[in-house]
């Protein structure tokens, strides 16, 4: 599950990964003109993708192919993308560029010595088309080596227009707006919330929306790397403002135990199913894809989103998840992979994937007419417009023992607060047990 929130996207089929590594080839395709400098080349990538998702970022491949008369071949690595290009390095099979979908896997990989830091041309591209937040993330020890390429919006909160219009509730704008409006909601014969609390790392999605909130970027910045312990008063306000939600039957569709018992997809079908049970479901951009996909709604008529509100006088929070390119000292055609990246960095390559569908770039000089509809226009536009209060996702920054474990650290803690909110004091010095055996590795 190391991958859940930064590329659950698009269509059903991409929800069901495949772990096996399989390979699809795209080779050039024939078009006359341009100097096809890398003609008889082959670029070897990885990446998580799979279904719909790595199509699409096969078109960005054959673009490239077409542009450069180069050769790629794509090799899907499920989730454990650390396992799989560990193991093809040490039998000398490396790929050439890597696909990585969390900041502790980029520094991992760093750190054991198997990045290339990023050409000049390529940092001069990351200067010019993105904002100094995703550079950051991209670095480790003050060396860039890694590409935001691709990027997940995770404060959106997605709802049935016929619903709220049928309760006479406007899209909210702060968090006890929200909250009233379920009330209303509720009061009308519907659900609110449809909550995922069978999938922790959607609990651990509400909890950074509401810290980073309500106590601002510097102390996520400090709780995300364990400069500020999870007993600071800061993290017990949070729990306490996301336990007014968790404790409420009101809100809640089924109370808490039916949350525990529903996964992230049911919480979509819950309210963009056959039988809605509830009029909202907060999660990321990708919550559109289910939607789409799987029940067939319209994206702006049948379902849309509002932007997660401010909590408690703050700033409306702006989280996300994304996937850096990266190259690998070890790939048989390095260079080869970093002129890849180095296309990867430029909004035409950005464009090809806008058009499929199913993506958001933090490429700020995107033009925002690529992507195909208004809502993922609008949810672009919130994302880069962020600048550099975009906060990556607190817990994909974290040890996999703390922020990335089923049934272990962050995400059973948060389940256990689901279930029984009373007491925040208590899960936030739970949440710093874990947390210092974590970090302490």
């Amino acid at each position: 599950m190391m991958r859940r929130r930064t590329t659950l996207v698009t269509s059903c089929t991409a929800l069901a990964l495949a772990f096996g590594a399989t390979a699809c080839g795209g080779g050039p395709v024939s078009a006359g003109g341009g100097d096809k400098a890398l003609s008889g080349q082959t670029v070897t990538v990885a990446g998580v993708w799979s279904g719909s998702e790595q199509k699409n970022f096969q078109k960005v491949l054959d673009a490239f192919s077409e542009k450069t008369g180069a050769k790629t071949q794509f090799v899907s690595t499920g989730d454990n993308v650390s396992t799989v290009v560990g193991s093809k390095i040490e039998g000398g099979n490396a790929p050439d560029l890597v696909m990585v979908p969390q900041v502790g896997v980029l520094q991992q990989f760093a750190e054991k010595g198997w990045l290339q830091p990023l050409s000049d041309t390529a940092r001069t591209s990351v200067d010019a088309n993105f904002a100094p937040v995703w550079k950051k993330y991209g670095s480790v020890d003050g060396t860039l080596y890694g590409l935001y390429f691709k990027a997940a919006h995770k404060s959106t909160v997605w709802y049935s227009p016929d619903a709220l219009t049928q309760a006479g509730v406007e899209p909210p704008t702060t968090y006890d707006e929200m909250l009233t409006a379920g009330h209303t909601l509720s009061d009308s014969g519907l659900s609110a919330f449809s909550v995922a609390g069978q999938d922790g790392w959607t609990l651990t999605d509400w909890f950074e929306n509401i810290y980073l909130s309500q106590a601002g970027p510097e102390k996520y910045d400090a709780l995300a790397t364990h400069r500020l312990k999870w007993t600071d008063a800061s993290v017990v306000e949070a729990l306490t403002s996301l336990g007014k939600l968790f404790k409420d039957k009101q809100l809640v569709a089924g109370g808490q135990k039916e949350a525990l018992n529903t996964d992230f997809p049911g919480s979509v079908e819950k309210v963009f199913g056959p039988k809605p049970e509830a009029g909202m479901v907060y999660e990321g951009d990708f919550v559109a894809g289910v939607a789409k996909d799987q029940f067939g709604k319209a994206i702006g008529k049948d379902a849309n989103f509002f932007p997660f509100p401010a909590v408690g006088g703050g700033q409306a929070p702006v989280v996300s998840g994304g996937d850096a390119a990266v190259v690998l000292k070890d790939g048989k055609n390095a260079k080869a992979g970093m002129a890849l990246l180095e296309y990867l960095a430029t909004p035409e390559a950005a464009a090809v994937w806008a058009k499929a569908g199913g993506f958001l770039s933090p490429n700020k000089n995107l033009d925002l007419a690529s992507y195909g509809d208004d809502v993922t226009r609008a949810t672009a536009k919130s994302l880069v417009g962020a600048g550099d209060s975009v906060r990556f996702d607190m817990s994909d920054q974290a040890p996999a023992a703390f922020g990335g474990t089923k049934g272990a650290g962050e995400w059973k803690l948060l389940q256990d607060f689901l279930r029984d909110p009373s007491d925040p004091k208590a899960t936030a010095a739970a949440l710093e047990t874990a947390a210092a055996k974590a970090y302490r590795g």
